[in-house]
């Protein structure tokens, strides 16, 4: 089961995805976090932030809505209280998402973590839609995003793994930008935007207005931007987009990812992470496959 990514040996592909693991510490009595390859923390900000107010989060049809607002305790406190738990799970690779408003924040966060202990590489969150600033509005351009992602590898000490937004033309031109600015990986895609209302009151459902749909509605759109950009890029890819189950996993590696991330799945089931871990591992089992990371990149295209 084990797998390399972007330099990194993870005992199995399976991640929890930022924005639904907390910051990994919080799991440790529900999840068996040494079962799992990793997880990716919630963004992290130069400075904390408190997010939007409630109503932020609601239930849709397969899936979910959210407008969190990337609340978080900030660059210093995490480092300070919330990473150093995690070395009890040195199996578990810490994955940080760095979030910031403008270059300079960004650069910032990655410095503060640089001198930090325990982490195996950095996320780079260029695709929140739920921010008013920085977020979505690098990930979908062009050119901000090759200044952000050139910038930010210059500064880093570890990997940079930069998440692409889904909410653009093009998912594998974005991708080829990244891996041209020295991107060493890519996770796609982050949550569509997307919004609902209420029809009796005529408001909206979230007091941001629009939010992120994550969950299992988004999977088949997921699974065609991950075997669209694994025709575009080299770098590694990891997929993620409404998986819950074993089978979900293996389609995105088989359309290219090496690597997968659970994210929406945990809010119905704690321990899907895990479940999920051990499921695609009974699933190559009893497919006969003696590797997971053999599975990648195998879609077979019918002849005419």
């Amino acid at each position: 089961m084990k797998v390399r990514l972007a330099g990194i040996d993870l005992v199995n592909p399976v991640i929890a995805a930022s924005g639904t693991f907390g910051y990994g510490i919080e799991f440790e009595e529900i999840v068996s976090l040494e079962a799992i390859g990793g997880f990716v923390t919630k963004g992290i900000s130069l400075e904390p932030m408190t997010g939007h107010t409630a109503p932020r989060i609601i239930q849709t049809a397969a899936g979910m809505l959210n407008a969190i607002g990337l609340q978080n305790v900030g660059v210093e406190d995490f480092i300070a209280r919330k990473l150093p738990p995690l070395a009890r799970y040195p199996a578990c690779k810490v994955i940080v998402n760095v979030f910031g408003s403008t270059v300079n924040e960004y650069l910032a966060v990655i410095e503060h973590l640089n001198k930090a202990e325990g982490i195996a590489a950095y996320e780079l969150n260029v695709s929140c839609p739920n921010v008013h600033a920085g977020g979505m509005s690098f990930g979908a351009d062009p050119g901000s995003l090759e200044y952000l992602v050139h910038r930010s590898k210059t500064a880093s000490t570890r990997p940079l793994i930069v998440k692409l937004s889904p909410n653009v033309a093009s998912i594998g031109y974005m991708a080829k930008i990244a891996e041209n600015s020295g991107a060493d990986a890519v996770s796609l895609t982050n949550t569509f935007l997307a919004m609902a209302i209420d029809a009796e009151t005529r408001t909206p459902r979230l007091t941001n207005i629009t939010g992120g749909l994550s969950g299992p509605a988004i999977k088949p759109i997921a699974l065609r931007m991950v075997y669209e950009t694994a025709k575009t890029i080299k770098i590694p890819i990891i997929g993620l987009g409404g998986i819950v189950t074993p089978e979900d996993a293996a389609e995105f590696l088989i359309a290219g990812a090496t690597a997968i991330q659970v994210g929406t799945a945990s809010y119905a089931d704690p321990r899907a992470t895990e479940r999920l871990a051990h499921g695609l591992e009974s699933w190559c089992r009893g497919q006969g496959i003696e590797k997971v990371g053999s599975l990648t990149g195998t879609l077979e295209i019918p002849r005419p």
